[in-house]
């Protein structure tokens, strides 16, 4: 069984309580998310099982979409609702305002990782020290914002907006960072991971159904390919007489290319397949005397 589910995680489960479940329903020991999602939000979480293990990276650098709740006014701990309050400020709900701050955070923006957060310092994670009643200086980090939409505002503080972004952005300190741009401060109430890479809540599955499609030994059925997760990628097709060195791992030139993008860009990731249509895995494009791909992540290998 080597592919991904994409599984809805419902509150008050974390990510690895999401790989847990999955692992003892399917019995298989080769499991991994695709990046951590709060106990307390909810949505789009990846799941690689078996060969599609190796591509829990590569969906984790993938564009991220979320719906979030921004209350301001108040201040807490963790930037989220779970944490204590730390502040209360009266809120001038003035929507136009209120757009503009907000779209003001759309580009390439410098963020600090809350300390209620897993990055790690010194080999300790934030939230680690955070419980000890510690705080230190976090290095910023860029990110992008790439979208914000406002759908709805809900005076007298709230603001419900859907936000598409990079991988390492946390939404929480998005909205801490707007309502301190606002002078009064805000938190997230509420999030909800819409899609992830190639993954969206239109085809995920609960854990419940997972487990029920496993009691009648259907669980594969959810299993989507790991061609699938890779439909975003551009995509080389190598001819039959490379196939041995394809399959070795060695460079391909571009003459032995039969599909290629219109344009190669060094650099570039591309999923490649063989004379056959078959995935053999991501390889970068390289350039010397002409342009070649070297594995970047070989797929057909334990």
């Amino acid at each position: 069984m080597d592919g991904i589910f994409n599984i809805y995680k419902e509150k008050g489960f974390t990510s690895h309580d999401v790989v847990a479940v999955v692992r003892r329903t399917i019995h298989m020991k080769k499991v991994g998310h695709t990046g951590t999602l709060d106990p307390d939000a909810e949505g789009v979480l990846p799941v690689c099982v078996g060969k599609a293990t190796k591509l829990s990276d590569v969906i984790m650098d993938g564009r991220k979409s979320y719906r979030a709740m921004l209350k301001l006014g108040v201040t807490t701990t963790t930037e989220d609702a779970s944490g204590e309050v730390l502040e209360t400020k009266p809120v001038d709900f003035n929507e136009e305002k209120i757009r503009e701050v907000v779209d003001s955070f759309i580009g390439r923006l410098e963020q600090v990782p809350p300390m209620y957060s897993a990055v790690k310092v010194n080999g300790k994670k934030l939230y680690e020290l955070a419980r000890e009643g510690k705080e230190i200086e976090r290095k910023s980090r860029t990110i992008e914002v790439y979208d914000i939409r406002i759908r709805q505002f809900l005076p007298p503080d709230r603001v419900e907006m859907d936000v598409d972004c990079s991988k390492g952005t946390y939404i929480r300190t998005l909205c801490a960072d707007i309502g301190k741009a606002l002078g009064c401060g805000g938190h997230m109430e509420e999030l909800l991971r819409t899609a992830t890479g190639a993954f969206s809540l239109e085809n995920a599955i609960r854990l419940s159904e997972l487990k029920e499609l496993a009691e009648q030994e259907q669980a594969e059925e959810a299993l989507l390919t790991m061609e699938e997760a890779l439909k975003d990628f551009p995509v080389i097709k190598v001819a039959e007489n490379s196939t041995k060195l394809l399959y070795n791992g060695g460079k391909i030139r571009e003459k032995f290319f039969e599909q290629k993008p219109t344009s190669l860009q060094v650099g570039e990731i591309v999923a490649v397949y063989d004379f056959e249509n078959n995935l053999v895995g991501l390889y970068e494009i390289k350039q010397e005397e002409g342009f070649f791909i070297k594995p970047f992540k070989m797929l057909i290998k334990e």
